[in-house]
């Protein structure tokens, strides 16, 4: 047979490493002939635009190249699946493209709406009798997909984060006056990324000061108190937000605006706060955003995470070989010191439209800090740095004509 794989929803900095892992696992299996790339997502599968991988990763610098490159190689797309009842046509027209290649087998490398997508189309290819296996990859910087330890992408955006967040305490602290620093950071529903600023405590630093993230209801109030508290023991302080934290003033920074599949596009909680402090406190406040750095800094990358999305797409081929269809690979934690992990393979419908969110009991009692708990659960997604091929002093990148 042959296979075919797509990458879907945002990037992250290793989401083709776990690429990689699902064509080299290929490679191996006796079975597997040509593995494709669908290009944009499942549309590249629904339009019947198909690349080979086979003449595109030729050499081991190829592989090399393409491990450490960020974002999705094969590009990426927010189509949301419709229902195989009411547009039966899309359904068909996925499966003429897949029969027409000869493919026995489809990995998405994808998040929740992407699991969704696995969900619905290898419920249909069971109901109408068609062999063509489903798998899932997962990847997110968000790290909420249910029944896993953690997520492909996490560790490096972490990571990121983090470091970041270190670099800006040095910076922020040259100056002998009152001052807030605000960091909005990515996280539409839950505070996993926004956590690991929490991370220079690891190295005895005592900021970010206060940190919020969208599981605890936020109050202006409350957070205007808090700042205040702070600034009796230090001139600046420091904040980590998430941009999911939902202000009083519901709307003063949101756009209303939603994607295909429903979600806010959400930007702006760190300036509005910027706003309210300078008002209401009137001293020096500025706010950073750090954007899509969070998804695409592979400068900063964490080899734990690099070897662990590589690994999570080989074990969904192997998944697959045995004849698994529905599935999601998914990393589980067997210890953490010293940390280990085990690979395993769990059904899409426990992943699907579901969210895993920070436990209540590894966020402060006052909703306005993270426990030693979280950041021991992080610290080993952080770890290692990978070896990164240069040229002219920048990394250089693997990319798909």
């Amino acid at each position: 047979m042959n296979i075919v794989v797509a990458q879907s929803g945002g990037p992250t900095s290793v989401i083709n490493a776990s690429l990689l892992g699902v064509f080299r696992q290929a490679l191996a299996e006796r079975e597997v002939d040509i593995v494709y790339g669908s290009l944009n997502g499942i549309e590249g599968i629904i339009y019947d635009r198909l690349v080979s991988l086979n003449d595109n990763l030729v050499t081991d610098e190829d592989m090399a190249l393409l491990r450490q490159t960020p974002s999705s190689a094969l590009r990426s797309c927010r189509y949301k699946l419709p229902s195989a009842d009411k547009d039966p046509a899309v359904y068909e027209s996925i499966r003429r493209t897949l029969e027409n290649h000869d493919i026995g087998a489809f990995f998405y490398i994808g998040g929740n709406d992407s699991m969704d997508t696995v969900h619905k189309l290898s419920a249909y290819f069971a109901e109408v009798g068609c062999p063509i296996r489903v798998m899932g990859v997962p990847k997110t910087i968000d790290n909420d997909l249910m029944e896993m330890d953690h997520t492909p992408g996490y560790g490096s955006a972490a990571k990121f984060v983090a470091t970041t967040m270190t670099e800006i305490i040095r910076d922020c602290t040259v100056y002998d006056l009152d001052s807030v620093l605000i960091v909005e950071i990515m996280g539409r529903d839950t505070g996993w990324l926004t956590a690991s600023a929490a991370l220079p405590r690891l190295l005895g630093e005592t900021a970010p000061h206060l940190v919020y993230l969208p599981e605890v209801e936020f109050s202006v109030e409350g957070f205007l108190a808090d700042v205040m508290r702070v600034q009796q023991t230090t001139r600046t302080v420091i904040v980590a937000v998430s941009e999911g934290v939902e202000i009083d003033a519901a709307g003063e920074f949101q756009s209303g605006k939603v994607d295909n599949f429903g979600h806010k596009y959400l930007s702006g909680v760190g300036k509005c706060l910027e706003n309210i402090v300078s008002t209401r406190l009137g001293c020096k406040v500025r706010s950073v955003e750090l954007n899509i750095l969070q998804r695409c800094a592979a400068h900063v990358a964490s080899a734990t995470d690099v070897a662990e999305a590589e690994a999570v797409g080989m074990a969904a081929v192997r998944a697959a070989m045995a004849g698994e269809t529905g599935k999601v690979a998914a990393i589980q934690r067997v210890s953490t010191d010293p940390y280990r992990v085990d690979y395993t393979c769990i059904p899409v419908e426990q992943v699907a439209n579901r969210v895993k969110y920070v436990p209540r009991e590894w966020i402060s009692a006052a909703g306005n800090d993270v426990t030693d708990d979280a950041l021991a659960y992080i610290r080993p997604l952080v770890q290692g740095e990978p070896t990164v091929l240069t040229e002219n002093g920048l990394p250089r990148h693997f990319v798909i004509e």
